[in-house]
């Protein structure tokens, strides 16, 4: 997994358990990975060195990881996630050939299927 892509899974398990770290924590790392600050950036803001900040980012990450490990909440998201990528056009495809009253049908599952992505 390339650097970019770690950085956008940890952006993820943020949304998801951020709230679980502590306040400096959450705010360094959040700093960092969507904010795009850099550690001597988070550090002057922090009032911290480099080095704590390097320290406290890597022990969120620790934490997050643990936390998607334990629960998946990330996991089941983007598996949901994909699951609606896939059926939905798929029921489009399906409503063009149906008859009306299954058009009608498939059209308000689709609607709400739509409801259900982010």
């Amino acid at each position: 997994m390339a650097t970019h892509e770690k950085d956008l899974e940890i952006g993820l398990l943020l949304d998801f358990y951020g709230e679980l770290l502590s306040e400096r924590q959450r705010n360094m790392a959040e700093l960092y990975y969507n904010e795009d600050f850099s550690l001597a950036e988070i550090a002057e803001e922090q009032g911290i060195t480099r080095q704590g900040v390097r320290d406290g980012i890597t022990k969120a990450k620790s934490q997050l990881t643990e936390y998607e490990e334990k629960l998946g909440l990330a996991a089941k998201f983007r598996f949901i996630e994909n699951t609606l990528g896939d059926i939905v056009p798929r029921l489009e495809k399906l409503s063009v050939r149906a008859d009306e009253s299954m058009r009608r049908e498939l059209s308000e599952i689709i609607e709400r299927a739509k409801t259900i992505t982010i």
